[in-house]
């Protein structure tokens, strides 16, 4: 099967409801981080740590990000799909152990709280698309074409 029957074909279209769920979702987003991390960007007064600043601004960009999601739901989904993977990868390594053994502290556990926010994304990403747009589509060409190449490509086509 070429590239565009793969796109074209009826099991990637993606209903009008999973687009506004995907809506809804950039918007949490979009408010989430506009209550609590954008306040801190405009207004803040004293300088950040290392580690402070550049969560904050990575915080900020995604929520940027999120903002182009409500226009390109789908065109934007490798920011949720990289939301889920940090956040499921950060629970599992550091907060699931922490939490077996007894030693969850009060930064950790606000932390492992704000994270598990990420268990609604599951439910809204359109799985089959994904599939067939990131792991069946033929990737983009990793070098140039030659000409003489190219010119048989095009006779082939006509």
């Amino acid at each position: 099967m070429n590239a565009a029957a793969l796109v074209a074909s009826p099991v990637n279209d993606v209903s009008l409801f999973r687009l506004y769920l995907l809506r809804a979702m950039y918007l949490l987003i979009i408010v989430g981080l506009g209550t609590v991390i954008w306040p801190g960007i405009v207004h803040h007064e004293k300088p950040w740590g290392l580690m402070q600043g550049v969560v904050n601004c990575m915080l900020a960009a995604f929520s940027l990000l999120s903002l182009l999601g409500l226009r390109y739901p789908l065109q934007m989904l490798p920011v949720l799909l990289w939301e889920l993977l940090w956040k499921s990868i950060w629970l599992l390594v550091v907060a699931l152990p922490l939490w077996s053994s007894g030693q969850m502290d009060a930064a950790t556990w606000s932390t492992t709280t704000d994270c598990l926010v990420v268990l609604i994304v599951p439910f809204v990403i359109p799985w089959r698309y994904v599939f067939a747009h990131y792991l069946q589509k033929p990737g983009a060409r990793w070098r140039t074409v030659a000409p003489a190449a190219q010119a048989l490509s095009v006779q082939g086509r006509a």
